[in-house]
């Protein structure tokens, strides 16, 4: 148990001795979230590998208020746990490639029946900043949790938001350990081409901070800041504005992130130890060195529950973009975080196109559809194909009213094909229930 996990415990313990104080109790939320997760993942130009995964989770979230005073001390538990119904195909053992599935980690060379995450955050408030300790499910633009699965993948470090200055967010924090979507134990982190399970290296020492400024109501500038210690510092900007057009919305997002080497990521011999960059590998270049410059623009149009985006994503440099990323899945603050593929390698240009529709404006409450289409070029490799492409189409229907209320019904389709080399067919199915608590 390292030292932050004693922290957190030592809050809880403070707050437990205080916990009778009101607000702590009176601003308390429960929930328990039922999720019924169903993936079939057809892998084409690979013999035999296709997953057909099917699981129940039983999430149970509980958050406190704060106690009074001048310092308010909090808590919050997790505990997430899923049960395998099925696991066919290669999600059942371990494949040609000694992988397991998507969904369950493997036990004894198969899928698992079950595995659980535990969870606790002791939290500090003064004023309008607060401090966490424990694990974390972050969403900012250099590190953003996944939840494309059974269950969510969890952080364990710090992190500190403030909102005590007008118009502005700040946020700090520090990650050392990721529980992956798939996995009920705690490891370092790491990024393409450095993440074999076997062979792979990782670091405990991730460090981010950034603010979030409201210029206006229409407009918002970002600027954040991370380091993955050995391999990586990254800079991030971004320009959201939002404009009442007289018939319609227009939204323009901008994103630009610049990222460089760090530690032993820096010279041939920490890259030799395995401290290396997927990306671009041939004569004269600094093969598995982080340089990578990543700019993006997504411009939406929306009317009566029509919406419709057009964008352009482009990486200079000889890695692919980095980020964190175990090899187990990952979701990136990109205009090309698709169900599959990310459209991140080195060189890469993609284009995007989606179509998104809101059948509340017919009188179907609840019901959302959506279909994307990205194309992805001139990506920098070699015995490949440079093109990739994948076409997402996504349902999603949530009862509105009557005895079922509450209850959502998510399906997901996707085709990918190109430089991959691991033409899919996917689809998910996610059946999902929030029963409060408190």
């Amino acid at each position: 148990m390292n030292h932050k996990t004693y922290l957190a415990l030592a809050v809880s313990f403070g707050v437990v001795q205080q916990a009778a104080a009101s607000g702590f109790i009176d601003d308390s939320k429960a929930t328990l979230d039922l999720r019924n997760f169903y993936l079939n993942q057809d892998t084409r130009n690979a013999k035999g590998a296709s997953d057909r995964e099917w699981g129940q989770a039983f999430m149970f979230n509980y958050q406190s208020g704060f106690t009074e005073g001048v310092v308010g001390l909090g808590l919050d538990l997790q505990e997430l746990y899923g049960v395998r119904l099925d696991a066919s195909g290669r999600a059942g053992k371990v494949g040609e490639d000694n992988t397991p599935g998507s969904v369950f980690p493997l036990s004894d060379g198969k899928a698992a029946n079950d595995f659980s995450k535990t969870g606790v955050t002791g939290k500090v408030r003064i004023s309008q900043t607060q401090l966490k300790v424990g694990t974390l499910m972050p969403r900012v633009p250099v590190l953003m949790y996944e939840d494309g699965r059974l269950l969510p993948q969890t952080f364990r470090g710090y992190q500190v938001d403030s909102k005590d200055l007008k118009d502005f967010n700040l946020v700090a924090g520090k990650i050392e350990q990721v529980l992956d979507r798939n996995s009920s134990n705690g490891q370092g982190l790491s990024i393409a081409g450095a993440n074999d399970p076997v062979k792979g290296t990782s670091s405990n020492q991730f460090y981010y901070g950034g603010v979030d400024y409201a210029v206006s109501k229409q407009m918002q500038l970002q600027y954040y800041y991370a380091n993955l210690e050995n391999f990586y510092q990254q800079h991030f900007f971004g320009l959201v504005h939002n404009w009442q057009l007289p018939v319609g919305q227009f939204k323009s997002d901008l994103r630009y992130f610049h990222s460089t080497s760090d530690g032993k990521n820096s010279s041939a011999a920490g890259r030799a130890e395995g401290y290396v960059s997927s990306g671009y590998y041939g004569p004269g270049v600094n093969n598995g060195k982080v340089d990578n410059n990543l700019w993006s623009a997504l411009f939406t149009y929306s009317l009566q529950g029509h919406s419709v985006s057009l964008g352009y994503q482009k990486t200079t440099g000889e890695s692919d973009f980095p980020h964190i990323n175990q090899g187990q899945g990952r979701s990136v603050y990109l205009i090309t975080n698709s169900q599959s593929l990310k459209f991140v390698n080195a060189g890469e240009q993609a284009t995007v196109a989606s179509y998104a529709y809101d059948f509340a404006n017919l009188g179907v409450a609840g019901l959302k559809t959506s279909v994307t289409y990205i194309h992805g070029s001139h990506i920098r490799t070699a015995g490949r194909d440079n093109t990739e492409w994948e076409r997402d189409v996504r349902v999603d229907y949530v009862i509105p009213a009557g005895t079922f209320k509450g209850i959502g019904f998510m399906w997901r389709g996707a085709v990918l094909r190109g430089n991959d080399s691991a033409d899919k067919d996917e689809a998910r199915l996610m059946v999902s229930y929030s029963i409060p608590l408190l």
